[in-house]
């Protein structure tokens, strides 16, 4: 474009300069005040669009009252008892001897609370495994016994030429990268991580990210309007809601889920991070990258764009940089998912309160639930409740077929099969059992709302009686600043997980693979991978005992519980989930 056809810079403040507005803050403009003062100067292609917007601020305006009255209602002040789980556990219910031990574990107890192990107040670690009694089965006691974890440990020892060159690196102040990270929790942590690493290759400063949300089965549209009227309404709030199954969203900034400070410290000697922009006048587009990019490619494509306009905003980086890294380029997205991504005061705090609770009563199981609507959908497969929730399934991936992901000719029971479909509840319990998960085991589980609520979770529920979740496990009060936070309450539910005895994901995923590779990290804490390739077809053989059933699945799953994994077996493989041997050492 030629210099004279291009727009004036506009002056920026804030860390978001660099973002190109979208469309509709355009009509930030066009007020009430100005449509009545200077009606000529609104576009008659405009009036429709202003029409729905006052439509929208109205309706905003409602929905807040409507909202207001509800959380004041069920807030802390009122009468209503404790914040609850969507679904209803009644026949989980503490026993008088849990009781007593949660009371212990409350503020007021300080001296109980000095009996227990800390958690580390730097970096998320667990706290420890538990002993194996000595009155249990022997397919008890291997359920809960820790694998061997081979003498492995953490060892991020960077190279001689890496610390050579950080000493320039983490003093730059001329170029800088913004990256717009979206996705659920883990999937932030990815793009965090790639991100470090990518400021690292280029050699500049890294502003500390901005959190996307991603809206899911919504048209965007109808975001657009919601988010701009919500805007518009509560200018003097940080964040936006917009309105998801009838419940008001708040999106989170960086700073609402990690500790800044803590970030920017632990990074300092590989990057520099900084808050915000250091001046306010620049022009820069997102850029959004390929797949399986590779450090030659980055610096070819970006350098001379950076060197010339000082910035570079990069959008989309989920997955896309390529697994095989350098040795030092592993370390240091090791170093930034497992050191540098620490969780904010509040969210840290109340997540170890809850670890303590489960602690404290023994070994517990974790299980990351991906039963709700949006996977059922995205995976193609039945729900195992019949054929009137598979019909709801069905329309709405009907409706929307762009969601459906990966093979999308094979037939339901293909897929099943093929291992691409998500364990439900009657398989989890089959699973468990099979392995020799003791009936009281008391199981944490983690995620959504599980699609048709209790409904779903009744075969585990029937067979594992004693299921928690961060709901029944908090107190009064205590999830309410988070509790239309996503990324908030997915973080409370990874450091509640990240120290169980024994982890387990029903589907694969961005969770599953970021628990594989911490609880590698810190111990090689058990970790099971369902086998649902090799087991279901047994699963599905009614000529099978459950005494045979249990045997066949412990040696399909034998040996590949949480023991060191080599991450070069694969080339595709991430660090993250596979931080051999790049960030362990064998001692």
């Amino acid at each position: 474009m030629k210099h004279s056809t291009m727009a004036r810079p506009r002056n920026i403040k804030s860390s978001f300069s660099s973002l190109n507005p979208p469309p509709f803050f355009d009509l930030l403009s066009l007020t009430i005040l100005v449509s009545f003062f200077y009606p000529k100067k609104i576009p008659r292609t405009l009036n429709p669009y202003l029409s729905l917007f006052f439509l929208s601020v109205l309706t905003s305006l409602a929905f807040l009252g409507i909202s207001t009255i509800n959380f004041l209602y069920s807030s802390p002040f009122s009468d209503s008892c404790s914040p609850k789980s969507p679904i209803s556990f009644s026949s989980t219910s503490l026993s008088s001897q849990s009781r007593l031990l949660l009371s212990l574990l409350s503020p007021v107890a300080s001296s109980t609370h000095q009996e227990l192990p800390k958690l580390s107040t730097g970096v998320i670690v667990p706290m420890p495994a538990h002993g194996v009694s000595s009155n249990l089965s022997y397919e008890e006691t291997e359920f809960w016994k820790q694998p061997d974890g081979e003498g492995y440990r953490p060892c991020l020892d960077f190279s001689f030429e890496y610390r050579k060159a950080s000493a320039k690196i983490s003093k730059e102040k001329r170029r800088f990268l913004m990256v717009m990270v979206s996705g659920g929790l883990n999937q932030q942590r990815n793009q965090i991580a790639d991100a470090v690493v990518i400021a690292r290759i280029l050699e500049a400063a890294l502003i500390v990210p901005v959190l996307k949300v991603n809206l899911v089965w919504k048209d965007e549209r109808q975001v657009i309007f919601v988010t701009f009227s919500l805007f518009c309404s509560f200018l003097f709030v940080f964040f936006l809601g917009v309105s998801r199954n009838g419940v008001l969203l708040i999106l989170s900034k960086f700073s609402d889920i990690f500790d800044v400070e803590h970030f920017k410290k632990t990074l300092r000697a590989d990057v520099r991070v900084v808050s915000s922009l250091p001046f306010k006048h620049f022009k820069s587009k997102e850029t959004k990258i390929p797949h399986d990019i590779s450090p030659h490619w980055i610096r070819s494509k970006f350098l001379t764009q950076l060197y010339k306009e000082r910035v570079l905003v990069l959008s989309g980086l989920d997955s896309k940089l390529t697994k095989n890294l350098s040795f030092d380029l592993q370390k240091l997205k090791c170093k930034v998912a497992f050191h540098a991504l620490k969780f904010a005061a509040a969210i840290q705090e109340l997540g170890n309160q809850l670890t303590r609770r489960m602690w404290i009563e023994g070994p517990y199981i974790a299980i990351h639930l991906r039963l709700e609507k949006d996977v059922w959908v995205r995976s193609g497969c039945p729900t195992g409740l019949g054929s009137d929730y598979d019909a709801i399934i069905a329309e709405t991936r009907n409706s929307q077929p762009e969601y459906l992901t990966g093979r999308i000719n094979m037939s339901h029971i293909q897929r099943r099969r093929a291992g691409l479909c998500p364990l439900n509840a009657l398989e989890i319990a089959r699973l468990l059992k099979a392995l020799g998960a003791p009936k009281q085991a008391r199981i944490y589980t983690a995620g959504g709302e599980p699609f048709g609520g209790k409904k779903a979770l009744q075969p585990l529920i029937a067979e594992f009686p004693n299921i928690v979740t961060k709901y029944t496990l908090s107190r009064e009060g205590e999830l309410s600043p988070f509790i239309n936070k996503s990324s908030a309450m997915a973080a409370i539910d990874y450091i509640v997980s990240l120290s169980s005895d024994v982890f387990m994901p029903s589907h694969g995923g961005n969770m599953g693979r970021a628990m594989q590779g911490h609880r590698a990290y810190v111990g090689h804490r058990k970790y099971i991978k369902p086998n649902k390739r090799a087991m279901l077809e047994y699963f599905d053989d009614a000529s099978i005992s459950e005494t045979e059933l249990g045997t066949i699945v412990r040696k399909l799953h034998k040996g590949c519980m949480g023991k060191p994994e080599r991450r070069t077996k694969r080339k595709d493989r991430d660090i993250i989930a596979y931080p051999m041997p790049e960030c362990m050492c064998q001692s």
